[in-house]
């Protein structure tokens, strides 16, 4: 079998007992980046055994991993933090695992775009998640055909594009249109700010730096 294991994605207490028991009792981890994945493992305690798989070696590794489970093994697929799959690796392993009528189980845990939708004081009942846009071609086009888009909508973007992100969003929905920027969920300097697009624009243009991961959510039209 294949699970896919959330995992935290700053505070380390993040992950529910269940992921913990997996990870124990599996035969193999494959991890995005076995270094970051080994910091969360020696603080549980977890020895199982680690392997490598990210996006530069996935259509590589995949085949291994489907012949071990095939093979009667159990296989947990983890990323650096957050649910795998969701803007990081695993879909294609996922696929690949149906292929072959190997059992995929997902557990439900932790992901950045959740805590950061519900603190943003807009709607939530209804929601499109867009992830991140593409860095430069497409951008333009994939912002425009949601520009009447009546559902919130939750973008992943880079601390270094984040004013770029938000001058372009003003453009298209609209320089009074509301919207959140949370930075470093889940972290020691969490931080969820809101008001309208060109009020968190002028915000960011005037800090020298902005760090961490961030979620930009933005009200529907």
């Amino acid at each position: 079998m294949l699970y896919l294991v959330p995992t935290p994605i700053g505070n380390l207490e993040d992950i529910t007992l269940r992921a913990l028991r997996v990870l124990r009792e599996v035969n193999l981890i494959a991890c995005e980046d076995t270094r970051t994945s080994g910091v969360l493992l020696a603080h549980y305690d977890i020895n199982t055994p680690k392997t490598s798989y990210h996006d530069h070696n996935e259509t590589r590794k995949a085949p291994q991993l489907i012949e071990r489970m095939q093979a009667g093994q159990d296989v947990a697929l983890i990323s650096d933090a957050g649910s795998p799959g969701i803007s990081v690796p695993g879909f294609y392993l996922v696929r690949e695992c149906v292929r072959h009528d190997i059992p995929v189980e997902a557990l439900p845990g932790a992901t950045a775009f959740v805590p950061a939708l519900t603190a943003s004081g807009l709607p939530c009942d209804r929601f499109v998640f867009e992830g991140f846009l593409p860095a430069k071609k497409g951008r333009q086009t994939k912002l425009n055909a949601l520009a009447d888009e009546p559902r919130t909508m939750v973008f992943y973007e880079s601390p270094h594009r984040l004013i770029k992100a938000l001058t372009q969003f003003e453009d298209v929905f609209g320089p009074e249109r509301e919207a959140a920027v949370a930075r470093e969920v889940s972290k020691k300097f969490e931080e969820v700010r809101r008001g309208s697009l060109r009020d968190l624009r002028t915000h960011y243009e005037a800090q020298s730096k902005v760090r961490g991961e961030i979620v930009v959510v933005i009200a529907g039209a």
